[in-house]
Protein backbone atom coordinates (compact mmCIF):
# COMPACT_ATOMS: atom_id res chain seq x y z
CA UNK A 1 0.00 0.00 0.00
CA UNK A 2 1.67 3.51 -0.80
CA UNK A 3 2.60 5.58 2.20
CA UNK A 4 0.90 8.94 2.52
CA UNK A 5 3.65 11.54 4.42
CA UNK A 6 2.62 15.13 4.61
CA UNK A 7 -0.11 14.67 2.00
CA UNK A 8 2.23 13.52 -0.57
CA UNK A 9 3.41 9.42 -1.30
CA UNK A 10 6.49 9.02 0.67
CA UNK A 11 9.56 5.64 0.52
CA UNK A 12 8.86 3.41 3.44
CA UNK A 13 11.97 2.14 4.78
CA UNK A 14 10.04 0.12 7.32
CA UNK A 15 9.73 -3.55 6.57
CA UNK A 16 6.50 -5.34 9.06
CA UNK A 17 8.50 -8.62 10.40
CA UNK A 18 6.94 -11.80 11.16
CA UNK A 19 7.59 -12.72 14.81
CA UNK A 20 9.98 -15.75 13.84
CA UNK A 21 11.35 -13.49 10.92
CA UNK A 22 15.15 -12.54 11.65
CA UNK A 23 16.12 -8.87 12.37
CA UNK A 24 17.05 -7.39 8.58
CA UNK A 25 20.30 -5.82 7.76
CA UNK A 26 19.78 -3.39 5.76
CA UNK A 27 16.16 -2.32 6.56
CA UNK A 28 14.34 -0.68 9.52
CA UNK A 29 12.50 -3.67 10.93
CA UNK A 30 8.51 -2.82 12.70
CA UNK A 31 8.18 -5.58 15.09
CA UNK A 32 4.82 -7.06 17.04
CA UNK A 33 5.09 -6.23 20.84
CA UNK A 34 4.61 -9.84 21.59
CA UNK A 35 8.15 -9.93 20.26
CA UNK A 36 9.59 -6.96 21.88
CA UNK A 37 8.23 -7.87 25.12
CA UNK A 38 10.04 -11.38 24.20
CA UNK A 39 13.22 -10.27 23.03
CA UNK A 40 13.35 -6.72 24.81
CA UNK A 41 17.10 -6.99 26.01
CA UNK A 42 18.15 -7.83 22.47
CA UNK A 43 16.33 -5.83 20.11
CA UNK A 44 17.77 -3.01 22.58
CA UNK A 45 21.22 -3.73 22.47
CA UNK A 46 21.25 -3.54 18.79
CA UNK A 47 22.00 -0.62 16.56
CA UNK A 48 19.41 0.89 14.52
CA UNK A 49 15.96 2.12 14.49
CA UNK A 50 13.03 0.11 15.46
CA UNK A 51 9.49 0.03 14.92
CA UNK A 52 6.55 -0.78 16.89
CA UNK A 53 3.06 -2.85 15.48
CA UNK A 54 0.08 -1.83 18.00
CA UNK A 55 -3.12 -3.78 17.55
CA UNK A 56 -6.20 -2.91 18.52
CA UNK A 57 -6.93 -5.13 21.46
CA UNK A 58 -3.42 -3.83 22.75
CA UNK A 59 -3.95 -1.16 24.67
CA UNK A 60 -1.26 2.04 24.70
CA UNK A 61 -0.51 1.61 28.11
CA UNK A 62 1.85 -1.37 27.54
CA UNK A 63 4.39 0.75 26.08
CA UNK A 64 3.92 3.45 28.02
CA UNK A 65 7.50 3.56 29.32
CA UNK A 66 9.30 2.48 26.53
CA UNK A 67 7.56 4.38 23.49
CA UNK A 68 10.70 7.12 23.14
CA UNK A 69 12.34 4.08 22.23
CA UNK A 70 10.42 3.10 19.17
CA UNK A 71 11.10 5.59 15.85
CA UNK A 72 7.85 4.58 14.26
CA UNK A 73 4.31 2.97 16.22
CA UNK A 74 1.49 1.47 13.94
CA UNK A 75 -1.61 1.55 14.95
CA UNK A 76 -4.00 -0.65 13.00
CA UNK A 77 -7.31 -0.63 12.00
CA UNK A 78 -9.45 -3.19 11.28
CA UNK A 79 -12.61 -1.52 10.10
CA UNK A 80 -14.03 1.39 9.63
CA UNK A 81 -16.03 0.83 13.07
CA UNK A 82 -13.17 0.08 14.85
CA UNK A 83 -11.98 3.88 16.72
CA UNK A 84 -9.56 1.94 19.17
CA UNK A 85 -6.78 3.36 17.26
CA UNK A 86 -7.85 7.04 17.31
CA UNK A 87 -7.43 6.52 21.24
CA UNK A 88 -4.58 5.07 21.03
CA UNK A 89 -2.89 7.78 19.28
CA UNK A 90 -4.14 10.36 21.56
CA UNK A 91 -2.62 8.59 24.51
CA UNK A 92 0.71 7.95 22.60
CA UNK A 93 0.82 11.78 21.76
CA UNK A 94 -0.46 13.91 24.42
CA UNK A 95 0.26 11.04 27.92
CA UNK A 96 3.37 9.19 26.82
CA UNK A 97 4.70 11.95 24.98
CA UNK A 98 5.96 9.89 21.53
CA UNK A 99 7.34 12.47 19.24
CA UNK A 100 8.05 9.34 16.23
CA UNK A 101 5.75 8.62 13.29
CA UNK A 102 2.15 7.18 14.10
CA UNK A 103 1.38 5.33 11.52
CA UNK A 104 -2.43 4.23 10.60
CA UNK A 105 -2.53 0.76 8.54
CA UNK A 106 -5.67 -1.12 7.47
CA UNK A 107 -8.61 0.27 6.74
CA UNK A 108 -7.58 3.74 6.26
CA UNK A 109 -10.45 5.58 4.91
CA UNK A 110 -10.30 9.07 3.23
CA UNK A 111 -12.96 10.84 5.35
CA UNK A 112 -11.32 9.46 8.97
CA UNK A 113 -8.12 10.91 7.34
CA UNK A 114 -8.62 15.02 9.39
CA UNK A 115 -9.57 13.11 12.23
CA UNK A 116 -6.29 10.75 12.61
CA UNK A 117 -4.30 13.74 11.87
CA UNK A 118 -6.31 15.93 14.77
CA UNK A 119 -5.55 12.91 17.31
CA UNK A 120 -1.83 12.38 16.15
CA UNK A 121 -1.51 10.27 13.18
CA UNK A 122 1.50 11.69 10.46
CA UNK A 123 1.64 8.82 8.27
CA UNK A 124 -1.04 6.05 6.74
CA UNK A 125 -0.79 3.31 4.25
CA UNK A 126 -3.93 4.15 2.22
CA UNK A 127 -5.30 2.30 -0.73
CA UNK A 128 -5.60 3.55 -4.03
CA UNK A 129 -3.92 5.76 -6.64
CA UNK A 130 -5.64 8.57 -5.86
CA UNK A 131 -4.75 8.74 -1.95
CA UNK A 132 -2.40 11.51 -2.14
CA UNK A 133 -5.12 13.80 -3.79
CA UNK A 134 -7.77 12.14 -1.02
CA UNK A 135 -5.33 13.32 1.44
CA UNK A 136 -5.20 16.52 0.97
CA UNK A 137 -8.71 17.46 -0.30
CA UNK A 138 -9.65 15.47 3.12
CA UNK A 139 -7.40 17.90 5.27
CA UNK A 140 -8.84 21.06 3.69
CA UNK A 141 -12.37 20.21 3.87
CA UNK A 142 -12.58 21.23 7.66
CA UNK A 143 -10.99 24.63 8.72
CA UNK A 144 -12.40 25.04 12.44
CA UNK A 145 -12.92 22.31 15.26
CA UNK A 146 -14.41 22.15 18.48
CA UNK A 147 -12.14 20.38 20.81
CA UNK A 148 -8.49 20.55 21.81
CA UNK A 149 -6.28 17.98 20.57
CA UNK A 150 -2.32 17.03 20.01
CA UNK A 151 -1.97 18.98 16.99
CA UNK A 152 -2.02 22.28 18.53
CA UNK A 153 -4.40 23.59 16.12
CA UNK A 154 -6.67 26.72 17.78
CA UNK A 155 -10.37 25.41 18.80
CA UNK A 156 -13.13 27.89 17.44
CA UNK A 157 -13.54 28.95 21.00
CA UNK A 158 -9.90 30.22 21.10
CA UNK A 159 -10.75 31.79 17.58
CA UNK A 160 -13.49 33.50 19.01
CA UNK A 161 -11.43 34.37 21.51
CA UNK A 162 -8.60 35.93 19.77
CA UNK A 163 -10.54 37.56 16.93
CA UNK A 164 -14.07 37.82 17.71
CA UNK A 165 -17.27 38.15 16.19
CA UNK A 166 -14.39 37.43 12.27
CA UNK A 167 -13.45 34.01 13.51
CA UNK A 168 -17.34 32.81 14.02
CA UNK A 169 -17.59 33.50 10.47
CA UNK A 170 -15.25 31.51 9.39
CA UNK A 171 -17.56 28.37 9.56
Amino acid sequence: MPLIKDGRPAEDPWVTLDDEAPLPLDADPIISLERWQAERETLLARNGRLGLALRPDQPAALVAGDAARFSVITLTFPKFSDGRAFSAARLLRERYGFAGELRAVGNVLRDQLAFMVRCGFDAFEVAGDDAPAAWSEAQSEIGVWYQPTADGRPTAAQLRGREGVAASRTY
